[in-house]
């Protein structure tokens, strides 16, 4: 098992500029090969770091989420890295060692390390290791709801919880759950997908959650909003709510990508009592 995980650097000056982005208003597709070194951000806090800013609120991208690619030198981190009380987060590491200290305890989060990080918890992350190490950090604003407990956080791993399959596709479609989809403590999912050669979405999804997809192993042909799109380990796809989705794997091997959603609330129409306003 294998995460993608993007090196930087900058193509050479004899290569083609034609490549596979694409923005949409219903999708958008950022490549790999837009992960350069000239497009990364550091951060304030942080020290030996840079990060890939893949997703955030603006007109016409993200509304509920931000998603980033953090790369983390040996020595460097963070003692506060969420600047926001209210904000909730998930870490999923793809390459080295990641020091993930949650209320004073310290845990060692390697290849496939998960964790989740409530609003307002007292956290902080290192790379104690002698090699660098990266990870991918979603962050929502946590929307409380009456009568439910705000969720705890937790550390996991990837190999360690047990792919769930859909219904009827005989395993070539399947979902790594890491918590329960009935808890409706939790606002937000962040799950891996895994599709086996072959294996497809057979319907147009057409829903209002709204997805951001990293693909960390394999590629396939996905369908987005009436399009055909070609895409593979490395690429982030963000998906607009109620954008059609459809997909098959290509093979040889696992089609496998990082899956974030929002779930659980209900649409909120007004603010204090007056009218959200819209457009």
């Amino acid at each position: 098992m294998g995460y993608y995980t993007p090196a930087g650097g900058l193509p050479g000056q004899s290569e083609l500029l034609t490549d596979r982005a694409i923005v949409t208003e219903a999708y958008t597709v950022i490549p790999k090969g837009v992960l350069r070194d000239i497009v990364t951000s550091n951060l304030p806090g942080f020290t030996g770091t840079r990060s890939w800013i893949i997703a955030r609120p603006i007109a016409g991208f993200a509304t509920t989420f931000s998603q980033l690619i953090v790369e983390i030198q040996p020595g460097g981190g963070a003692a506060r890295p969420e600047p926001e009380a209210g904000v909730e987060g998930v870490v999923f590491v793809t390459t080295g060692e990641l020091t993930l200290t949650i209320a004073g305890e310290e845990h060692v989060l390697g290849e496939g390390g998960y964790a989740y990080l409530a609003a307002g918890e007292e956290w902080s992350l290192a790379n104690k290791g002698s090699e660098l190490t990266s990870f991918h950090w979603v962050r929502k604003a946590y929307e409380t709801a009456e009568g439910i407990d705000a969720p705890a956080s937790f550390v996991t791993r990837d190999q360690d919880v047990a792919p769930r399959p859909m219904p009827d596709t005989d395993d070539a479609w399947a979902t790594t759950r890491f918590v329960d989809p009935d808890d409706l403590a939790h606002d937000m999912h962040v799950n891996i997908v895994t599709f086996q050669p072959g294996g497809s979405i057979p319907f147009a999804e057409t829903h209002v959650m709204e997805h951001g997809l990293f693909v960390l192993e394999g590629k396939a042909v996905y369908r987005l909003n009436g399009d055909w799109v070609e895409v593979e380990a490395g690429d982030y796809m963000h998906l607009r709510a109620f954008c059609p989705q459809a997909c098959y794997a290509g093979g040889p091997g696992p089609f496998r990508y990082l899956l974030y959603k929002d779930v659980n609330r209900q649409v909120m129409l007004t603010r204090g009592g007056d009218p959200r306003p819209w457009g």
